[in-house]
């Protein structure tokens, strides 16, 4: 045991030396050779893939879970039919998305043991205790009233059975706040110190670690991706039944509700995204900078709508750019007159705290999934602000282009959250977490190139047939036509398979 932690520490003091973009081959205890960067690459796009395939879901969860509860809400206060159809038929969709969602994070946590164990155990006694409360307390808390919600519907009352959909609800957003907490720690490392004789992170501040500002500001951000990501799928499937004249009456009901919700969280996402800016640029200026691709300080600093060019150190001047002056400045600081650093001015300062080496993201991926993130939440924006003028003017359900858009625009808030994720992960870079430990030295030094890339051609055929079934099961259940009620609506609100 002793050996083996040796020589994980020898190649990571190895790997930590190396100039970037060099691979190293480095010795293990049994005389063989792992080739570290070939597999650090492989492990850093198996985590990425996996990542991006289980957000596909958790926004949908947190947003679907309120609207359920909205809609059951309305149904136990007015006993209106409709709105225990309603929740019926969206409660398939969210248990559907809940279920495979839940087995892909689950994959999540076990490759910080397989590929990063590197990373584990260097920070594991601190990252760790977020990831802890969540799978021990937040996640069962909401399996488990999930569970009741489900299967007791005939054995609790109204009001207890409407409770549990409560818990559940607040069990998912509980889960995603301590999520959140363990990303933000790996983002700005606080309430820790390095216990010299273990050579090991250890926690400190607790709550520090739980709800520093980042924490915070972070969790609002995504909580408002979920209630748009929930609010237009309800809007999309809502107007694909009004496209087809089914149920015109119930789904112009549901239509109505996800725009109330939408409109006003996506307006309010766009304002909380420069406070977010704003919490960033205090620990991360690198990310703020090479998500403009600002290679040198600006007082005031623009922000580019669009630029050709100017996304490396050899060519840091766009060819062609279409700039808003002063815009940048707002978004980092929340004054159109501050001081924005540059990436090579933050490289620099970077170099002299941490040492010679690199310290720049791909500026270009850094760039562009932030406008992918920024345009696509407008848009949104714009199709929620159409939406509303329609309800307002009664005139929803009469329009087809409108219904046709809100169909289209199911795809918007899902490739805005990938866009802000990629930012969020790639513009820490070289960073696994900050300031504390480069990705290079938490790869595992035992996974070999081969057997990563098995693992992650596992993966990725394991999730393209996910894909598959998933979306096959949502359009299959979002097509049919809600269930009838049978016998009287004095009991509670069943999940009940759609009728074809």
């Amino acid at each position: 045991m002793g050996s083996a932690s040796g020589c994980a520490a020898d190649a990571s003091r190895v790997v930590a030396r190396a100039p970037v973009g060099t691979s190293l081959r480095v010795p293990m205890g049994s005389g063989s050779m792992v080739d570290v960067s070939t597999a650090l690459e492989l492990a850093r796009w198996q985590f990425a893939l996996t990542t991006l395939y289980h957000f596909t879901f958790v926004p949908l969860t947190l947003g679907l879970a309120p609207i359920l509860a909205v809609m059951q809400t309305r149904w136990y206060r007015t006993r209106d039919d409709r709105w225990l159809r309603l929740t019926r038929f969206f409660a398939v969709l969210f248990v559907i998305n809940f279920a495979i969602g839940a087995a892909t994070g689950i994959v999540q946590e076990f490759q910080f043991g397989m590929n990063w164990s590197g990373f584990s155990r260097y920070v594991g006694d601190v990252f760790g205790a977020p990831l802890a409360i969540e799978g021990i307390g937040a996640f069962m808390l909401e399996s488990t009233f999930l569970g009741l919600w489900i299967f007791g519907r005939d054995l609790l009352s109204p009001r207890l059975h409407l409770a549990c959909l409560y818990v559940l609800w607040a069990g998912t957003w509980l889960s995603a706040y301590f999520i959140i907490a363990a990303n933000s720690w790996m983002q700005h490392p606080v309430g820790y110190t390095i216990n010299h004789t273990t050579g090991r992170a250890q926690a400190t501040d607790i709550w520090a670690i739980l709800f520093q500002r980042l924490t915070v500001v972070a969790f609002v951000h995504v909580i408002l991706a979920g209630l748009m990501t929930g609010g237009f799928v309800v809007l999309g499937v809502a107007c694909w039944h009004l496209v087809r004249g089914t149920n015109v009456d119930l789904f112009a009901t549901a239509a109505t509700l996800a725009i109330i919700v939408v409109l006003p969280v996506s307006i309010l996402q766009l304002a909380w995204g420069s406070e977010l800016g704003v919490a960033i640029t205090k620990v991360q200026p690198m990310k703020i900078a090479a998500s403009e691709g600002l290679w040198s300080s600006a007082q005031p600093a623009p922000f580019s709508l669009f630029q050709i060019g100017g996304f490396t150190a050899s060519d840091p001047t766009p060819s062609f750019s279409i700039e808003i002056p002063g815009l940048l400045s707002f978004l980092a600081t929340n004054s159109f007159t501050a001081e924005v650093k540059g990436i090579n001015q933050v490289n620099a300062a970077e170099q002299a705290q941490y040492g010679a080496g690199n310290y720049v993201p791909n500026v270009r991926l850094a760039y562009w999934s932030m406008r992918v993130m920024a345009y696509l939440g407008t848009l949104s924006m714009l199709l929620a602000a159409w939406g509303g003028w329609l309800a307002h003017r009664r005139r929803l359900v009469g329009s087809r282009v409108f219904q046709r858009m809100a169909i289209a625009g199911i795809a918007l808030p899902f490739l805005a959250n990938f866009g802000g994720w990629i930012l969020t992960e790639t513009g820490r870079q070289p960073w696994i977490a900050y300031g504390l430990q480069q990705t290079a030295t938490g790869v595992s030094s035992t996974s070999s190139t081969a057997m990563v890339a098995s693992s992650l051609a596992v993966f990725i055929a394991l999730y393209t047939l996910l894909a598959v079934v998933d979306f096959w099961l949502m359009r299959r259940y979002a097509r049919c036509d809600p269930p009838e009620l049978d016998g009287p609506t004095t009991g509670q609100a069943p999940l009940a398979a759609p009728q074809y």
